[in-house]
């Protein structure tokens, strides 16, 4: 009997402590448990609209480059590309021209980052994915290099990707492994 009497008191005690569905108390707490998860889902948008944030200072950055005329870069790296196809011929791997572009290139005092990261967002501004572009040269100009017997759609379709991803409003396809160097401009200009 006084093991009954035990359980009927802690019963008693839960109800106390614990509000009963469909009272003020329990709504409450129910408010604030949702209200935990807006903060969560606010902390994921803040993180998203700090992304977008970031990617459109570095395109307004790359916009304040020294190099105001894009023709005179893509002139220079042009000239470079085929001074590297008339040392090293077809034949190489990628990678190989990619080291060798980027080595020249910064030789010469341009800044060059190899495999740029390049962030794909939603419309709402949700990351969907990611590209890494071969060259970003002077913080403007992306390139993208190839070594195969002649470029196909997939690679125009490739740059005009990226260029639409980064903002960056021009673009260099450079096809290393064809008889003859092959060197393609893009231009993708981007209505705001």
């Amino acid at each position: 009997m006084a093991a009954a009497k035990e359980r009927k008191s802690h019963k008693e005690a839960k109800r106390q402590t614990e509000p009963q569905k469909g009272t003020k108390k329990h709504k409450k707490e129910k408010q604030e448990e949702k209200g935990e998860i807006s903060h969560k889902k606010a902390q994921k948008s803040t993180k998203r609209r700090k992304k977008e944030k970031l990617a459109t200072k570095r395109h307004e950055k790359a916009q304040e480059s020294r190099w105001e005329d894009i023709n005179e870069l893509c002139d220079l790296v042009r000239q470079t590309s085929f001074e590297i196809h008339q040392f090293l011929r077809s034949g190489h791997l990628e990678k190989v021209y990619e080291n060798a572009l980027t080595h020249r290139l910064t030789k010469s005092g341009l800044n060059v980052q190899q495999q740029y990261p390049i962030d794909v967002f939603d419309e709402d501004g949700t990351v969907l994915g990611h590209f890494i572009a071969d060259l970003l040269v002077e913080e403007c100009l992306i390139v993208e290099i190839k070594a195969c017997r002649t470029l196909a759609n997939e690679h125009v379709a490739q740059i005009l990707g990226y260029l639409r991803a980064s903002r960056f409003e021009t673009g260099l396809l450079i096809n290393f492994g064809a008889q003859k160097l092959q060197i393609k401009k893009y231009l993708l200009t981007h209505d705001d």
